[in-house]
Formats: structure tokens, sequence, C-alpha cells
């Protein structure tokens, strides 16, 4: 009953469910259920025979709450239980006796916590957060899944490229296509789409971490996250425009060390302001992709990107994505970009307005919105390539083993480094 949470395990149950047998243990649990942010008609009268009986019929919750006051044989009832319970759910006993041998064969069969009568709020609400802490706790059984961790963060040469857009549909590619658990860090503070793109309310979790830095562990990552589907969680927010920005950065280092933990992609949609202002956001960043349009001004700010990496973050990927490329309709080719900035084009994403119209209609990413437009292929190539990166840093290490990366069969790395010969532009574009 207390197997390693899986968000596939978990993603359509009930947070909680309580079956208890007497009324004056149900009106001290339902405040606290209450404050706990669920449903105080998950608490049910009667004990763990109701409970048995009910969840032969329906879906397990992720913590249940079953009380053995009424019960003649509280372990061989757990076991009836068990049989009943699917895995992943974390079981907290309730019962009057005060038998210490009773309880260590309780946990031994598979039970969370047993909480002694009368109870009380404090023990209650204790006995909850650890069970929850279970959901968000590291998953160190699995030694594959610990090595493995690709941070993306997602950088727009300036306002409006679409590098917001390229964020959410790679997010949603890794944990839809790939079932990657992914997080989704959306750092424009005061005007971030993520939530928005995927038709969420954003909540108040980034706006809480950022004032409270001290306040961030698994559990705060467990409640303070928005999910969109059983492998993807989002961090996004819409401060008020009149409180500014008031912050160090910790409150951003610690969130990219508790996703690392929780996670196994995260890709951070990085206003070029935030990097400017928190250079230490990419210490742990594998791939940064630099998204562009065919403009003077946006080869600028390329050039100044890159140079700004090279220098402050070395051990980064930086891969450049052209977007809203139009053919025949841009400002500067694309031999006098590529030239200009000294490094190929990874990427061109067509322009396509109907799709980004389509996408914005449905209220899903542009890539799960059009899977079958050309836009919408390369930003799966896209994703293939970011994982491919992630693969092959694996491989250079000693205790990696397994398949060739996509990074080496694409020899990316020797594409991204040419040095393509041609114009270049005039001294003042690239001031």
């Amino acid at each position: 009953m207390n197997a390693p949470w899986k968000p596939t395990a978990t993603g359509n149950r009930d947070a909680f469910n309580a079956f208890i047998c007497d009324e004056a243990a149900l009106d001290v649990l339902r405040p606290v259920v209450i404050e706990m942010g669920w449903q105080p008609e998950k608490c049910h009268k009667g004990g763990l025979r109701n409970a048995v009986q009910s969840l032969s019929i329906t879906a397990s919750p992720n913590i249940l709450m079953v009380d053995l006051s009424e019960s003649g044989d509280p372990l061989g009832d757990i076991n009836a239980l068990a049989e009943v319970c699917e895995p992943g759910t974390v079981v907290i006993a309730v019962g009057q006796v005060n038998d210490v041998r009773l309880y260590r064969d309780l946990l031994a069969s598979g039970i969370h916590d047993y909480l002694l009568k009368p109870l009380s709020p404090a023990q209650v609400r204790d006995a909850l957060v650890n069970a929850q802490a279970v959901f968000s706790a590291p998953k160190n059984h699995d030694a594959t899944m610990a090595k493995r961790h690709i941070s993306t963060a997602v950088i727009g040469t300036r306002g409006g490229v679409g590098a917001s857009t390229l964020a959410t549909s790679l997010a949603w590619l890794f944990s839809a296509d790939e079932k990657m658990p992914t997080a989704l860090l959306d750092l424009d503070v005061h005007f971030g789409t993520g939530a928005l793109a995927l038709d969420l309310e954003p909540g108040r979790g980034l706006t809480d971490a950022i004032e409270n830095p001290a306040r961030i562990d698994g559990l705060f990552i467990e409640r303070a996250m928005i999910r969109a589907n059983d492998h993807l969680a989002i961090l996004s927010a819409e401060a008020p425009m009149s409180s500014p920005l008031m912050t160090d950065g910790a409150a951003f280092v610690q969130l990219e060390e508790e996703f690392r933990q929780a996670f196994e992609m995260t890709v951070i949609d990085l206003p070029r302001n935030m990097l400017i202002n928190f250079p230490h956001l990419l210490a742990d960043v594998n791939v940064a992709l630099i998204v562009a349009e065919m403009t003077l001004a946006s080869a600028r700010d390329t050039i100044r990107i890159l140079a700004w990496l090279k220098g402050h973050a070395p051990h980064v990927q930086p891969v450049v994505v052209a977007n809203k490329v139009q053919s025949g309709v841009t400002e500067i080719s694309k031999a006098d970009f590529e030239a200009s900035i000294e490094r190929k084009i990874a990427f061109s994403i067509p322009y396509d307005v109907k799709a980004a119209t389509n996408a914005a209609k449905l209220g899903q990413t542009f890539a799960d919105a059009n899977r079958t437009s050309k836009a919408g292929a390369t930003i799966r190539e896209i994703a293939k390539t970011v994982t491919g990166i992630g693969d092959s840093e694996l491989d250079d290490q000693p205790e990696a083993k397994g398949k060739k990366s996509l990074l080496g069969k694409l020899d990316l790395k020797s594409m991204l480094s040419k040095k393509p010969k041609g114009a270049k532009l005039p001294a003042a574009a690239q001031a």
C-alpha cells in the first residue's frame, strides 16, 4: 500500500478519503482536511470494513485513513484492505488500542502510521503532512532516474519571438509523448504565459516561493505546482504589476534543486532580463535554446547572449532556433544571420499563424494542437535533440552505458560550432 508514488498511478485518484467510526473523531478530522485543501465530504462514517467495501468498486485515494476501532481482527482486516487498495496508496490507521506490539505489526503490514484515539487536530495534521511527503520524496530506489536529469533553458532574444510557445511545447512533448516526469518553470513572474498556454490558472506557488525561499522543499513542490497531465507540473505566476520583483534569486536556485530530485526533465522559460539579473540560474542547466527571429536586432542579441554564455556558463550547450521563418520575407538572410553569429542555425520553425490561432482556441500547447504541421514537426525534432544532448552527457560518465545518443548520430556539436563564411553584419548591429 505504501509503494513509491508514480504519476501514472495517482493522476485520476482522490487526494484523500477517510472511513471513521464515530462523530467525535470526524469532528476533529474535517477541519484539518479543509485546511489541507481537501473536500470534507471525503470523510465517511464507518470503519475499516466500510473502506474495504467501498474501495472494491472505486479507485483508491492517494491517502486513506481507516478506523480500526470496531475491528475484532485488525491485522486480518488490514490484509483484506491491501487486496482492494491499489499500489501507491498511503494508509493511516486510527484505533483505540494502545499496544506497541499491534503498532509494530501494523507498520510491518504496510501501514504508514497509527493514530490513537481520542484524536487531536495537531496529531492528525502532522500525520497527513507526513503522508503527503511520501509523494514528493526523492525516488532514491531508482538509480537510473537519479542519474538522469536534463535542464533546458529557453531564452528569447527579443520579446515576442516565441520562446514561451517553444518552452510550453517542449515541456508537453517530454511529458505526454516521452512520459518523462517534467517540470515547467515560467520565470516571467508578472506576464508569464506558461499556465495560460495550457488553459490553467497559475496559482500562487511561484510568488510564495519568491517570498519565502525557506519553505521550498519536496512537499512545497507537490502542493504549489499545477498539474497539466500525469507527467507535467507547472510553476507559473501572474504577479500584480504593483509588486516589483524583490529577490536575490535564492528561491530559483532552490526550486531547481528540488526539480532535480523530483523530475527527469526541467524546462525553464527564461526571460533575458532574468538571465542578466540572476546568472546563477544556469549553473545546472544542460541546454540553452536561443530563440531568434530573422531580424537585425535579433541577430545582434543572439551574438550577445552567445558571448555571455561562453563567458559565464561554458558548460551549457547552446542551440540557436530561428522561429516564425517566412521564405523570402526576412529582414536578414539566413546566410548573413549565421555569418554574423558565427554559428549555424540548428532549427528553423516556419511561420504558421493559423496553427498558433488553433492552439490558442483549443487551450493547448502549439506542438500538441498542431501535430501534423511543419512547425509542430520541427518542435518535435528539437525535443529529440535536447533529449539526445542529455543522453550524451550521461554517456560521458564512466558508469553510464547504453545506446549511442541522438546527438552522437547527428554530430550536432560539430554542426553548431562550425563557423560559416560570409558577410558580417554592419558594426553598429554587432555592438
